[in-house]
C-alpha cells in the first residue's frame, strides 16, 4: 500500500514546533567513486542530517540511479529527488519535489514538464512534494537560471518574493523553496526569509550561497524551516559536521523554551 504524505507531514508539525531540518544535497554528476559518497553518507547518519536530496539542475552523466542506490544500501535516511527534469527521476527514492518554477515565466518549468512527469510519478510510490520554486538572484549567473531561462528574483525585492511565495501557497503548492542557486556568491537575506516566512503557513525551505556556520543560522533565525546545502559542503566537508551541531544546538533550545 503506497504511505503518502510522511515527509511532508514531517515538515509540517516541525514548522509548527518551531524545529529546523537539515538537508544535505549531492549532485550525482560530482560523485567520483562509491567511496567519497559512502564516506558523505556516513558522516550525513552520524551528525543526525534530516534528508538527502539528489539531483540539480544539469545531470550529464547517468549517475542517479546508481546514487540513489547507495544511499539507501548505507542509511535509514529518507531520499528526496531534486529534478532538474523529467529525465531526473528515479522511483527507487523516497520522495520527489515536484517543482513549479513560480518566480519565472518558462511555461515549461510551470507546467509542462511536470505534465510529462504526472503519469510516471503516479505509477511510483514515491512520495510527491508540491513545491513552489524561487529562484533568488545570488549576484552570480547560476547553473539553474541558465538552464531555466529565467530571470532570477532580485535580492532587494521582498514585495515580490513574498507575493510569489503566497500565490503559491493559494495555488496549493504546499512547500516553498527559495533557492540562491549552486555558485550563488551571496546568500537570500535574513530580511526577504522573514517577510516570505511571515506571509505563509507552509514549511520555507532555503538553499544557495551558504557555505558557513554564521550564513546557515542566520537563514534559520530569520525563519527557514529547512536549510539545503551542497557546494559548500563539497569544497569543506567539515561544514556539515560544523551547521549540523549549530543546527541540532539551535533545536535543542527551542525545545527548552
Amino acid at each position: 500500500m503506497k504511505i503518502k504524505q510522511k515527509i511532508l507531514e514531517t515538515l509540517n508539525k516541525r514548522r509548527v514546533a518551531g524545529l529546523k531540518s537539515f538537508a544535505l544535497l549531492i549532485d550525482p554528476d560530482t560523485i567520483n567513486d562509491s567511496g567519497s559518497l559512502i564516506k558523505l553518507i556516513n558522516i550525513a547518519v552520524e551528525n543526525k542530517v534530516d534528508f538527502l536530496f539528489v539531483g540539480g539542475s544539469l545531470l550529464t552523466g547517468n549517475n542517479l540511479h546508481h546514487v540513489v542506490q547507495l544511499i539507501k544500501s548505507h542509511s535509514q535516511l529518507p531520499v528526496v529527488l531534486f529534478p532538474g527534469s523529467t529525465m531526473h527521476i528515479d522511483v527507487s527514492a523516497d520522495a520527489v519535489l515536484f517543482l513549479s518554477l513560480i518566480s519565472g515565466r518558462n511555461p515549461e518549468l510551470l507546467i509542462g514538464q511536470q505534465v510529462i512527469a504526472a503519469p510516471i510519478l503516479k505509477r511510483s510510490n514515491l512520495e510527491i512534494l508540491p513545491t513552489g520554486y524561487l529562484l533568488i538572484d545570488g549576484d552570480n549567473r547560476t547553473t539553474v537560471s541558465y538552464m531555466s531561462n529565467t530571470v532570477p528574483i532580485p535580492a532587494d525585492k521582498y514585495s515580490v518574493a513574498v507575493c510569489t511565495a503566497m500565490a503559491g501557497e493559494m495555488l496549493g503548492l504546499q512547500l516553498i523553496y527559495m533557492d540562491a542557486g549552486s555558485g550563488a556568491k551571496y546568500p537570500i537575506s535574513p530580511r526577504m526569509i522573514a517577510s516570505v516566512r511571515k506571509s505563509i503557513d507552509v514549511p520555507l525551505i532555503i538553499g544557495g550561497g551558504i557555505d558557513s556556520v554564521e550564513k546557515a543560522l542566520t537563514s534559520l533565525k530569520a525563519g527557514a524551516d529547512m536549510l539545503v546545502m551542497g557546494n559548500g559542503i563539497e569544497e569543506n566537508p567539515n561544514l556539515l559536521i560544523e551547521v549540523s551541531d549549530a543546527i541540532n544546538s539551535l533545536n535543542q533550545e527551542l525545545d527548552i523554551h
